[in-house]
């Protein structure tokens, strides 16, 4: 009989009425790495968060390492050899690696720190799995990487056998993300037991030994990994029907340079610089894609360049014109079209209807006005056609923004954008949050109007997305580009360590 460190029988989940998680279960093997894998939203964070005590399940059992156990809380979830690196790092900035590691925990010297001790076993343990960190180094000092390395250390620390790990790789470079896998190649050879939780499907394939996938709360499977595995398989389970996952070659269709961005600058309200000196240009019918670690300024480039945000120094021009100092409505009449990385917040209007949220920037234009007074069947007529065209499923155009399902908000949003016939599009992180389905056709659209003469740039923290759609690909790190490089043949190695900031001789090219 197989021994389980983890057995999670009939977990269900509510939140005021929501189903999280549908009469789930879940196996984790001693010694294995276990992969859950689904969809944002599918219920993969909250099955873990049960495991780990932070939530209780309405129903369900829980067994560690054969033994039935109700977790209250994530003290008793540690006491039993549970350990959790969350997406968003719980430290302590200012700290050192040592300090993090010891808060909340007694010291074997009384009322006195012991932080030698605790030294001494930190470096013990990062020669054991090649967890490389200075201990003595302020969490401020560090990198992503070696950030997520202190958070492993700190679960290990407290003696966990059982390390459930969510999103591991999101913040993190493709050089980052191959030494995270061969630390935890090596924890597993050591008896650990993982649980990786990702919506990556070559993650999945690549490291780990059995997968569960989630689809809406509920069990859409569960097997062994082999080389027989594919992403369509695991594709079909996580969205429940065929999807492609390529495009077809596309030939160039590039113009004049019709955007240029030269010696952008941005301080902060403590007058430091988050965006120092960026240079780059798009061409009509191109797609540059912004490749980085989250954090590095794509936020504030996209803001300076829909005029949300005045820049401290440098120019924009669009078609040769210089849009330095206008307001972000002249940008949108200049036709500069904006899909914000937030959609609930920045993207839509959520308490307004289908209709007003898709005419919302342009309400005031001949398009949907005469007189001043609004033109109601120019405008529901727009609202029609734009339901048809992009496929937006809604009980009606009167439905609410925030009745709607993920994928159909970001389909307004395009809808939107798309049908003011821009010159340009922003385009930030347009598939955050969707399923495989809805992310090809977001990326179906962006190519459209690309063939239509748009320049587009497309800022993503997913470099398959970037990989797979972008003529040219930047590469922003603290604020600067470190290179532009032909998406043609171009090396992953690189791009990673661009992304880290080391420029390694690449040849930029604007």
């Amino acid at each position: 009989m197989q021994a389980y460190a983890v057995e999670m029988k009939g977990i269900t989940k509510r939140f005021k009425g929501l189903v999280a998680n549908n009469r789930v279960d879940f196996r984790l093997a001693k010694g294995s790495i276990h992969g859950l894998l689904g969809e944002n939203g599918a219920g993969k964070t909250t099955l873990m968060n049960i495991l780990f005590g932070l939530y209780q399940p309405e129903e369900g059992q829980i067994l560690i390492n054969g033994v039935e156990t109700v977790m209250n809380n994530p003290t008793q979830a540690m006491n039993l050899g549970i350990g959790m690196v969350h997406q968003h790092f719980m430290l302590v900035r200012p700290m050192t690696v040592v300090e993090n590691i010891m808060l909340g925990l007694p010291s074997k010297r009384g009322i006195f720190l012991d932080k030698g001790s605790v030294e001494a076993s930190l470096i013990e343990l990062s020669e054991k799995y090649n967890l490389k960190v200075n201990p003595k180094a302020q969490i401020r000092q560090l990198s992503v990487g070696e950030q997520q390395r202190v958070e492993i250390l700190s679960v290990l620390y407290r003696g966990a056998d059982i390390l459930i790990l969510d999103e591991p790789t999101a913040v993190l470079t493709p050089q980052e993300t191959k030494e995270l896998f061969k630390i935890l190649k090596l924890m597993r050879d050591d008896g650990k037991s993982i649980i990786l939780i990702t919506h990556k499907l070559e993650e999945i394939l690549e490291i780990a030994d059995e997968v569960t996938v989630l689809r809406d709360g509920c069990q859409a499977g569960g097997e062994k990994i082999t080389d027989a595995t594919t992403k369509s398989e695991l594709t079909n389970r996580m969205v429940g029907r065929e999807v492609a996952l390529s495009f077809a070659a596309r030939p160039a269709c590039t113009g004049e340079t019709r955007l240029v961005v030269e010696g952008v600058t941005l301080k902060d309200a403590h007058k430091l610089p988050v965006l120092n000196g960026i240079d780059f240009t798009i061409r009509a019918g191109e797609i540059v894609g912004l490749a980085g670690v989250d954090g590095n300024g794509q936020k504030e480039l996209c803001e300076v360049l829909t005029g949300l945000s005045p820049l401290t120094s440098g120019r924009i021009q669009l078609d040769g014109q210089l849009l330095n100092g206008k307001k972000p409505i002249e940008y949108i009449r200049e036709g500069i079209a904006h899909i914000p990385e937030d959609r609930h917040k920045t993207g839509l209007a959520m308490g307004f209807d289908i209709t007003t949220n898709l005419i919302i920037k342009e309400y005031n234009s001949p398009r949907f006005s005469r007189a001043g007074l609004l033109n109601f069947k120019a405008i529901y007529a727009n609202a029609q056609r734009l339901l048809h065209e992009y496929r937006i499923k809604a009980s009606g155009l009167a439905a609410k923004a925030r009745e709607l399902s993920g994928g159909n908000q970001q389909k307004i949003i395009l809808a939107r954008e798309i049908s003011s016939s821009p010159r340009v599009i922003i385009a930030n992180q347009p598939t955050r949050g969707l399923d495989i389905g809805a992310s090809m056709y977001v990326r179906e659209k962006l190519l459209e109007q690309r063939e239509k003469g748009v320049s587009i740039l497309l800022i993503s923290a997913d470099l398959e997305e970037i990989l797979q759609i972008s003529d040219r690909i930047a590469v922003i790190y603290e604020g600067q580009i470190k290179g532009i490089l032909e998406n043609k043949n171009v090396s992953i190695e690189k791009i990673g360590m661009l992304m880290a900031g080391v420029e390694s001789g690449a040849q930029a090219v604007c």
